[in-house]
């Protein structure tokens, strides 16, 4: 009997026992080509010699420096080097663990800078519905997925939640981009205005929603009008990369396809890409020099907060990530991965909308393309396309409750930066099988 306390009780799960470029490997010596990343997390695929090559170097010279005393040579290198192709005026680096305490750490730092200007009544946040920013509670709080929020409801802070900019889903069948993008930003403005002038203290988005849509970019223009909105109110903005970033979309940071740019982001997943966990929360000069010049004291932390050997691994990341090409190289294999899902599942009955960008891609199941009506949730269609897609030796992230939590299905593709072409043809073949495979199940 095993011990370990299991996200799902009732799964008897393979053991990892190796891995090897895009694939992963069980110990009766299966191979998965790993389409999704894990969770868009291994960007430069498994065993990776330089990284591990780092972590091995660090553990050698020191292991762990609490940040109340210390701080670490990798550490400064990768602030450094984040910082210097982050987008303008983010030059302040605060390293943590993952992606939800990345996003803990930006909802903290909004609530003190204000504290620290002298405007303790901005309180609020707004976020978007049908988006994810983390399990902890104010991350949890802070996202709009209403599966995920259910049962911790009593212990949420309270959030406002506006539309998300979800074109396939909720554009009127008479609009246009340009007016679709205009009304789902202005809810922004509207709710600002609702709660009240000055209390409200961010605006906290994806840039590419991840999984709870299934790679939804916005419409051209929309994140320049809420930039607009939020300079008018003096709110900041927050946006959450811990999934779309680093790479993922065909930019290092995703906001830079949106030309906008944030007052906080955060970022994890493809930051360590698997070799340990990290995270950082990137903030603006004006927001940090607030604070020190105040109090001095950013009143957050945890014990493993730029952890040496999370930040050794970062380094190697961002430096394999820039030096070998892999934003140029997302793009190119993003666009022929998208030409193959065109042309395997464009024309599918069942396969309402193919969207993304870069190496993040989202498939939407129907069951009528016309009307663009979902399954219905009883038939489980997500959870029946992973595991069609396990058994064939595929990894994806299937998902359901895409349009309100309940209702609709799609499959979330993130795979490795490394990927060949013949990995292409691999899982759209094998994706392709287990969708039918699914749907056939009833």
């Amino acid at each position: 009997m095993s011990h370990i306390f299991p996200r799902h009780s009732r799964m008897s799960l393979p053991v990892a026992v190796g891995g090897e470029g895009c694939y992963l490997i069980d110990s009766t010596g299966k191979r998965y080509l790993d389409g999704s990343g894990g969770a868009a997390v291994s960007c430069l695929g498994h065993g990776d010699q330089e990284v591990t090559a780092a972590v091995k170097a660090q553990l050698d010279r020191v292991a762990f420096a609490h940040t109340g005393f210390f701080t670490s040579e990798p550490a400064e290198a990768l602030a450094d080097l984040l910082a210097a192709h982050a987008p303008e005026g983010l030059e302040r680096v605060y390293l943590v663990s993952g992606g939800s305490e990345a996003v803990e750490a930006a909802l903290k730092l909004a609530r003190q800078y204000f504290v620290e200007k002298g405007q303790p009544e901005r309180r609020h946040v707004i976020a978007r519905r049908q988006s994810y920013h983390g399990n902890t509670l104010g991350a949890l709080a802070t996202g709009g997925n209403a599966w995920r929020r259910a049962q911790f409801e009593p212990l949420l802070a309270p959030v406002s939640h506006i539309a998300p900019c979800y074109e396939y889903g909720e554009r009127g069948a008479h609009e246009s981009l340009e007016a679709y993008g205009a009304r789902v930003a202005g809810e922004l403005e509207a709710e600002i205005e609702r709660l009240g002038a000055g209390s409200v203290m961010a605006f906290v988005a994806e840039p590419v929603v991840g999984a709870t849509l299934g790679a939804v970019p916005a419409v051209p223009g929309y994140f320049a009008r809420i930039r607009e909105i939020c300079d008018r109110h003096g709110v900041l903005l927050i946006l959450d990369e811990v999934m779309c970033g680093m790479g993922r979309t065909g930019h290092l940071f995703a906001c830079e396809g949106e030309g906008v740019r944030p007052d906080i982001l955060t970022i994890a997943k493809g930051l360590g890409a698997g070799y340990q966990p990290i995270g950082a929360m990137l903030c603006s000069g004006e927001i940090h020099d607030t604070i020190a010049e105040g109090t001095g004291f950013f009143q957050h932390g945890h014990t493993y907060l730029g952890h040496p050997v999370a930040a050794a691994a970062g380094l190697a990341v961002v430096r394999a990530i820039l030096e070998r090409g892999l934003v140029e190289r997302v793009r190119a294999m993003g666009s022929e991965l998208e030409a193959a899902l065109q042309a395997a599942l464009g024309d599918h009955p069942h396969v309402g909308d193919l969207r993304g960008r870069g190496l993040f891609r989202g498939i939407e199941l129907v069951e009528d393309r016309e009307s663009k009506r979902p399954f219905d949730p009883a038939r489980g269609l997500a959870g029946r396309i992973k595991r069609a897609a396990f058994e064939a030796g595929l990894i994806c992230y299937p998902m359901g409750g895409t349009r309100d939590g309940r209702h609709g299905d799609h499959v979330l593709l993130a795979p490795p930066f490394i990927m060949q072409s013949a990995h292409i043809e691999e899982l759209v073949d094998k994706l392709a099988g287990a969708i039918d495979t699914a749907l056939a199940g009833g």
